[in-house]
């Protein structure tokens, strides 16, 4: 049982999963939320891009949020806000880089006001009564990446956002170790804390490394060079165009959400001594050997600069054999196939490939294990609740924070409310939680029917089956089968007839009462196919049946058709 006195933690979704990190912080019956992030749809919500959490459960309390803070400007911490936000209407609060991504993105979204964006300084502290809030600035793959301290009368808990250690971030500063170490020489009640590499050992590298790796690897191709990378990471974006300057090549930036970050970067003060870029309308009259790509897609996104070009789509850009292409990025779990798929295509357009797997062109964002324990030793959390991570990196961790000093890890799922304090904590319910689908900008609900028969569609394909009954059930011409993605009918013989003959006699066999009935007859029509294909249980294909009932009249007609064609 709860109360409004409580201290409590759930997430709305970040949990189990890495994206959609939406989070919540209660006390005296008013709410903290930190982050409203997007997720990349999979297999599972075909014909969908992005889901959203669903904030049903907080928009019911929106008068008494007080507030909602963003930890970065990546898309799985802010991407929902224009979609969102306009359901809350709650104060905004970040750092400048933030607000200069968000309020483009509210701007193209049609939502919204640049007032209720509030730009926060990194060290500055807000008043959210019953929480004090203040920014401490984290390294990260973005600028202006930030954990949250957050004060309250019963206790103090660090959200730690994404965060690394980086002695050489290139844009922007180093991680706040002195504001990280004198809020843990304070006492802290609960760590929040990053998953995503607790099963990576050692530290997770510098970007001025893979500067000096990239650098070698452009000035060795002998041809056109396409980099892709994340849109989002402007140290690794400057990276590749000063690689890409220092070995005599022209820049061409290929992809609106790579223009989107340059000029909010720039916005935000950073970027200063950028050299000219040129249009990529003029890309193809560059010398192959003078030209270096940076183009949006590293995660394999379809409608993203790389897919269209690897497909000879684009309108601009093309790549030949000889050319080369570098994924400066990881592969973001679930994006696998999709990916292989994209190199297998360049492969096969004669370009020579490289990833992570085959050339250091990449470090993580986030922390490894040596990382997360220097945290654990500045912050001596009591207590540790893994967040943005699947489940493999949540027990994980768990057992890697009560290793390093926690008296206790909560491995949670996305829903479960955790009362941190008065008293030992405990889960001690749960809040409504769900994935929105957003397609066509409608919104749907992931777990409806309508993606359920989708998946079931893609997987097992469908059958449909046509009856022609007259005003007492007897058929007027043989029922039409067919199949569309289920299996070929056509391939195994007089299968086809042998089909039809047995939804013919399945009718035939129904009684004269049953036969009248629409329900009964499509029942039987499924069963007789079912039993015909003898289907393993394993292939569910849709059956979708359609019975004709037509007048004497009509009926009449056909008769008479069917037997001048006869």
């Amino acid at each position: 049982m709860t109360n409004d006195k409580d201290l409590l933690f759930t997430a709305l979704g970040g949990i189990g999963e890495i994206g959609m990190n939406a989070y919540l912080y209660g006390l005296d019956g008013d709410w903290l939320m930190v982050d409203l992030g997007v997720s990349f749809a999979d297999d599972r919500l075909p014909g969908v891009d992005l889901v959203l959490p669903d904030i049903g459960f907080i928009e019911e309390q929106k008068g008494r949020l007080r507030g909602l803070l963003i930890t970065h400007a990546h898309e799985d911490h802010l991407g929902a806000v224009p979609y969102l936000w306009p359901r809350l209407g709650c104060p905004i609060y970040c750092t400048r880089f933030a607000a200069a991504i968000l309020r483009r993105k509210l701007e193209e979204a049609g939502v919204g006001s640049p007032a209720t964006i509030n730009v926060v300084e990194p060290g500055a502290t807000i008043d959210l009564a019953p929480f004090s809030c203040r920014f401490l600035h984290v390294s990260h793959s973005i600028p202006e990446a930030n954990a949250i301290a957050i004060e309250t009368r019963l206790g103090r808990v660090l959200h730690t956002g994404d965060w690394k250690l980086d002695p050489a971030p290139l844009v922007g500063t180093t991680t706040d170790v002195d504001g990280l170490e004198a809020f843990g020489a304070e006492g802290v009640l609960a760590m929040v804390a990053d998953s995503t590499n607790v099963l990576s050992p050692g530290t997770s590298g510098s970007e001025a490394e893979v500067r000096d790796s990239l650098k070698d690897l452009i000035k060795a191709q002998p041809n056109r060079v396409v980099l892709t990378t994340f849109a989002s990471n402007i140290a690794r974006l400057e990276t590749a165009i000063v690689a890409g300057r220092a070995a005599g090549r022209e820049i061409v930036m290929v992809g609106r959400s790579m223009h989107r970050m340059i000029d909010a970067a720039k916005e935000a003060g950073y970027l200063k001594d950028l050299p000219p870029l040129v249009d990529e309308r003029d890309a193809m009259s560059l010398p192959r050997h003078k030209a270096l790509f940076l183009v949006t897609g590293s995660q394999g996104e379809p409608r993203a600069a790389l897919q269209r070009i690897a497909s000879g789509q684009h309108p601009r850009v093309r790549i030949e054999a000889g050319d080369t292409a570098i994924f400066s990025s990881k592969i973001i779990p679930g994006n696998e196939r999709t990916l292989y798929d994209l190199h297998n295509r360049l492969v096969d357009r004669g370009v020579e490939v490289i990833t992570e797997e085959d050339h250091f062109v990449h470090v993580s964002g986030h922390p490894s294990r040596d990382e997360m324990a220097s945290l654990y030793r500045w912050i001596r959390p009591t207590y540790a609740v893994p967040m943005h991570g699947e489940a493999r990196h949540l027990h994980a961790h768990a057992r890697f924070a009560e290793e390093n000093g926690a008296k206790q890890a909560f491995v949670l799922q996305n829903g479960d409310l955790l009362r941190l304090a008065p008293g030992e904590p405990a889960i001690v319910g749960d809040v409504p939680t769900g994935r929105i689908a957003v397609e066509n900008e409608d919104f749907v609900d992931a777990g409806d029917e309508l993606f359920r028969t989708r998946r079931r569609l893609m997987n097992h394909g469908i059958l449909t089956a046509a009856v022609a009954l007259d005003p007492y059930g007897s058929l007027l011409a043989a029922p039409s089968v067919r199949s569309f993605g289920a299996l070929d009918l056509g391939s195994f013989g007089n299968l086809s007839t042998e089909v039809e003959g047995a939804v013919e006699s399945a009718i035939e066999d129904m009684d004269d009462k049953e036969v009248l009935n629409d329900g009964r007859v499509e029942h039987a029509v499924r069963g007789a196919i079912r039993q015909a294909l003898a289907l393993p249980r394993m292939k569910r294909p849709l059956i979708e049946v359609q019975v004709m009932r037509l007048s004497p009249e009509s009926a009449r007609g056909l008769e008479e058709e069917r037997l001048g064609a006869a």
